[in-house]
């Protein structure tokens, strides 16, 4: 990819609701890209839409790519020379360049009411032809400007697109040519006077000095839009930034994803128990590959290895099967200190505990027992609760396998071992109960130890039995025990 300037690439959403996976995947390339070259990650809100946009949309965003690691050099919260970095701050600056755009001809004021604009829509479609505006306002004469403000009519800002077509190089596609039949004059500025996309994604891109555009797939069709606004500008070539339209993210049903669709929306995976270096891992590999099978790579490996010429043209489909393999590989690389950070407000936020210190010294005991058997974070309170809980009862979906006689005979001679136990630790606990029930009276583990973990946990599903059993503590394994024998 071009690197001839010192690279800057922006990620600018319009947050009209959580951030989700499209989004985060354009912006960890564009993070990616700028830390490759030395360059500079520009991060900037486009919220002219203020009927959707709302201060809640913006701050989660910001909280989203910190919470990622996506650490921007230029935008809101860090500043830089060419804020502000909210476009609903930016208006006058819109406005001054589509009133010059009108001066120097190439913009003009458009009267077409909504009813009329759709009549031509229709009579386009029933004669087969691309739809668009028809061109009815781009010559009008003083003496038709005076009717129709006579009218009270109120008039958008169209942008004249001249005949020929617009050629650029995709720096993953290969030159891209559109024929302006099928672009017709566009609108710059509504009748509020409010900007559209198109004029301010283009002003801002030059104003801030952006060099390289990484951006989703569904954009491509916009740019011989604002590359007709940089030529209004009187941009020269070679200051153009450079475009690079990132693949589709599809489902497994190969349907695009949608930020409509909660269940790929960042936030949805933050509260599930996903690690933010998991994400992004997962997200890395959806459409870019370092060159090899890796399915495992950390942020420093990324912005080490990513190009953009890695990036495939074809659309990437979402695994959530292989995002819980990355996730869990993380979980497992992880040091104690680091996955009691991570569990912590989980299980708090679950009620397990009330983060005192004993219970935190508790927790950072019983991690190690789960780290290997977890996937997500928000697995970890249905596994630790039983160390916690004040009131103690059995699973009722578990009760009827400690109710009959072979599984109280079970119960009562574990009783009575473990009762004679000195030390107790988990070599101890286990080693009596083998030598008790497996191999005095001939059971197998899975009969032998299911009672006795539904008996002390509550569950059939737990960490290992005699480590638990070892941070329960004896006296309230004996007393759940007897509880159990008086089903």
């Amino acid at each position: 990819m071009s690197t001839k300037r010192a690279v800057k690439v922006r990620f600018a959403p319009s947050p009209t609701g959580d951030l989700h996976v499209g989004n985060i995947r354009t912006a960890l390339f564009d993070w990616a890209y700028a830390r490759h070259t030395g360059g500079t990650f520009l991060f900037r809100i486009e919220d002219t839409d203020t009927t959707r946009v709302t201060d809640e949309y913006i701050q989660a965003a910001i909280d989203t790519l910190k919470w990622l690691g996506l650490q921007w050099d230029e935008g809101p919260e860090v500043g830089g020379a060419n804020g502000p970095y909210l476009q609903s701050q930016r208006l006058d600056i819109y406005a001054e360049w589509a009133q010059k755009f009108l001066t120097q001809g190439d913009a003009y004021h458009c009267y077409c009411s909504p009813d009329e604009l759709e009549a031509v829509r229709e009579g386009q479609r029933k004669a087969n032809v691309a739809p668009g505006y028809n061109g009815h306002c781009r010559d009008l004469t003083t003496e038709q400007i005076a009717a129709f403000k006579a009218q009270g009519r109120e008039a958008v800002v169209r942008m004249r697109m001249p005949d020929g077509s617009t050629t650029f190089t995709d720096e993953i596609r290969g030159d891209v040519t559109f024929d302006h039949k099928f672009v017709p004059d566009f609108v710059l500025v509504r009748a509020d006077g409010s900007p559209l996309y198109t004029l301010a994604v283009a002003i801002d891109d030059i104003l801030m000095g952006v060099t390289h555009v990484l951006r989703g797939e569904d954009l491509l069709s916009s740019t011989p839009r604002q590359i007709r606004v940089y030529q209004a500008m009187g941009v020269k070539l070679d200051d153009y930034p450079v475009f690079a339209h990132l693949p589709f993210v599809m489902g497994q049903d190969n349907a695009k994803l949608s930020k409509r669709n909660g269940e790929v929306s960042i936030a949805w995976y933050r509260e599930q128990g996903y690690l933010p270096e998991a994400i992004c891992n997962y997200l890395a590999l959806l459409g870019w590959s370092p060159g090899d099978d890796r399915e495992n790579i950390s942020m420093k490996e990324l912005t080490e290895l990513f190009t953009v010429e890695k990036v495939h043209s074809s659309p990437a489909r979402f695994d959530m099967k292989k995002l819980e393999a990355i996730n869990g590989d993380k979980i497992r690389a992880l040091s104690l200190e680091e996955f009691t950070t991570w569990t912590l407000p989980f299980l708090i936020k679950a009620n397990v505990i009330a983060g005192s210190a004993e219970e935190i010294e508790l927790v950072k005991q019983a991690l190690p027992l789960i780290q290997e058997r977890i996937v997500k974070l928000d697995e970890a309170p249905a596994l630790l609760r039983f160390l916690f809980v004040k009131e103690f009862a059995v699973d009722p979906d578990a009760v009827a396998k400690i109710s009959d006689d072979a599984a109280k005979d079970i119960l009562k001679r574990s009783k009575k071992e473990l009762e004679a136990l000195a030390d107790w630790n988990h070599e101890s606990i286990e080693g009596a109960l083998r030598t008790s029930l497996i191999e005095e009276l001939g059971l197998k583990p899975r009969i032998a130890f299911t009672a006795l973990r539904i008996a002390t946990t509550g569950s059939t599903i737990s960490p290992p039995l005699f480590e638990s059993m070892e941070l329960l503590g004896k006296e309230a394994c004996l007393t759940r025990i007897s509880a159990a024998l008086a089903l």
